[in-house]
């Protein structure tokens, strides 16, 4: 019993560390500081969880991640420990440049998302991802390329990015009531 005790609090220590860590120096230094390899120009936003495994994570260059959750291993495997005491299936995760990961998706194991990817909200991405394409759904399946993508969103552009005077403009041209 003391035994689970102490494991107890080494688990609670090691995951204030983590969200102190995190606040203080970001959760892209955090991802590294736990094993995990990150590539320049990245950012997470949001609370991301990297799983037990976080050193089999490998990250990209320019890949914007928000709330979401990696799996390295196949915990169903569970079911069968009593006859496999020793089971474990456990896969690393590589995130390729250039990609976009929408709030709460979850990355399976063995999964790599190629280059210049958007990753729609609540994805479940249970397969490789090839590049230049938008996936969306669980599980995540390809939506349109990314020129097409690209052409959608360049048609309702409102350039409103970096704009100082960003919300009377979005207030007046949706006519919004104050």
């Amino acid at each position: 019993m003391k035994i689970l005790k102490v494991k107890n609090i080494v688990y609670l220590y090691k995951k204030s560390f983590y969200k102190i860590y995190a606040l203080l120096f970001g959760q892209v230094n955090l991802l590294r500081r736990l094993g995990g390899n990150v590539g320049n120009g990245c950012r997470f936003i949001g609370k991301n969880e990297f799983g037990s495994e976080p050193y089999l994570i490998s990250i990209g260059n320019n890949v914007s991640m928000t709330s979401s959750y990696f799996v390295n291993h196949d915990g169903g495997v569970w079911v069968f420990r009593k006859e496999h005491p020793s089971i474990d299936i456990v896969k690393p995760i590589r995130i390729e440049n250039n990609v976009f990961i929408g709030s709460h998706c979850i990355i399976m194991p063995g999964v790599t998302i190629g280059s210049n990817v958007v990753v729609g909200a609540g994805s479940v991405v249970t397969k490789s991802l090839e590049p230049n394409a938008v996936y969306a759904g669980i599980p995540a399946k390809r939506i349109k390329s990314l020129e097409e993508y690209k052409s959608s969103v360049l048609a309702m552009n409102l350039n409103t990015k970096g704009m100082s005077c960003k919300r009377t403009y979005l207030e007046s041209h949706f006519r919004l009531e104050k």
